[in-house]
């Protein structure tokens, strides 16, 4: 079966300028408050995850990014005990776990010891018949924790995810700036059109994270206006001070590696090497150092505002149905690239 109707990635399109009365970027407001219906929780921050990748879902970005409302994804390789509980505010960390029995064995040590507001069931194959069951699982054993779950890309699994007991299901297969999924399996969908299809299709407090294809600080808005209610990235948080891995200098420039979590950099790091029936889905790549995430993190909340001044969006909620997109062949004037002084 094939589906003629071409999918779209984040460079395929914008957004289109609407007269509004919005005069100033300090009018609009970045935070949105959210009740989810399975935890039965309130939230309220800026609706920007960072990814739990080892480099990026730090405790030291925790630290700094709670300051901005913004939630940390942590990496699943941390133990309770490396949770400084009485530095971190658990409204902006979610800890991370897989589906292995001995994963979610050391779910309950952290949740017990943690206390965290929000878990993040993190699976490269969201599709796996046993994700479901191990939802499930999670819900009955913590009832008022925050689920963050996937990696999915269609409306029907997001539905089931949801009714099974997910608040946030995230979305995006193969679109990470580390990611080679598509290259080695053939699979994935094109992150602007994964976002737009499942939205109209959900239930309205079904609530989904666009993770991945962020390239550019305008890609936040874009995905915004598609109809994610969170945004998570990676490569755009890498290479910060924050950020965890190797530090190397070349002809005296600094650099950070970064890498997939499916790359045989992770595996070999964490698992002993790469499993013989399985291959390496990620790539390892040195980012040139970007000293304190701070600046990084304005100039992205700097962009969206900007986006929401064009579109007469006062709250962030509305991104969604003030922007209207159009198909582009190309984004941006490159001819000076690189001759940047």
């Amino acid at each position: 079966m094939i589906e003629n109707d071409i999918k779209l990635d984040f460079s395929d399109v914008l957004i289109v300028p609407r007269p509004n009365t919005l005069v100033s970027r300090n009018d609009v407001n970045l935070e949105r408050e959210f009740q989810f219906t399975n935890s039965g929780r309130i939230w309220t921050g800026i609706p920007i995850m960072v990814a739990n990748m080892d480099t990026t879902g730090t405790i030291d970005m925790v630290r700094q990014l709670q300051e901005f409302h913004i939630l940390t994804c942590l990496h699943k390789f941390y133990e309770p005990e490396d949770i400084p509980i009485d530095e971190l505010n658990p409204d902006y960390f979610a800890i991370s776990c897989g589906t292995s029995e001995k994963e979610l064995e050391k779910l309950g040590r952290m949740v017990e010891i943690v206390k965290p507001h929000f878990i993040c069931l993190d699976v490269a194959n969201g599709y796996r018949h046993d994700v479901i069951e191990k939802i499930k699982h999670i819900r009955k054993l913590y009832p008022g924790i925050t689920l963050i779950a996937g990696n999915v890309v269609t409306p029907e699994i997001v539905k089931e995810y949801y009714e099974n007991g997910v608040d946030i299901v995230k979305m995006g297969i193969g679109s990470g700036s580390v990611c080679t999924t598509r290259l080695k399996t053939g699979v994935g969908y094109p992150q602007f059109s994964c976002i737009v299809d499942t939205k109209k299709e959900i239930p309205e407090n079904c609530f989904i994270i666009s993770d991945g294809g962020i390239q550019t600080v305008g890609d936040f808005s874009k995905a915004y206006g598609a109809g994610a209610d969170f945004v998570m990235a990676g490569g755009m948080f890498a290479g910060h001070d924050e950020c965890s891995g190797e530090t190397i200098e070349e002809n005296g420039t600094k650099y950070k590696i970064f890498y997939g979590m499916s790359s045989a950099n992770a595996m070999n790091k964490h698992y002993g090497g790469v499993a013989s029936y399985r291959s390496s889905e990620g790539k390892c790549v040195k980012l040139k150092y970007r000293g304190p995430v701070q600046q990084t993190v304005e100039d992205i909340l700097g962009g969206i505002r900007s986006t929401m001044t064009y579109v007469g969006a006062k709250q962030m909620k509305e991104l969604h149905e003030k922007c209207s997109f159009i198909r582009v062949n190309n984004t941006v004037n490159r001819i000076y690239n690189n001759n940047e002084v």
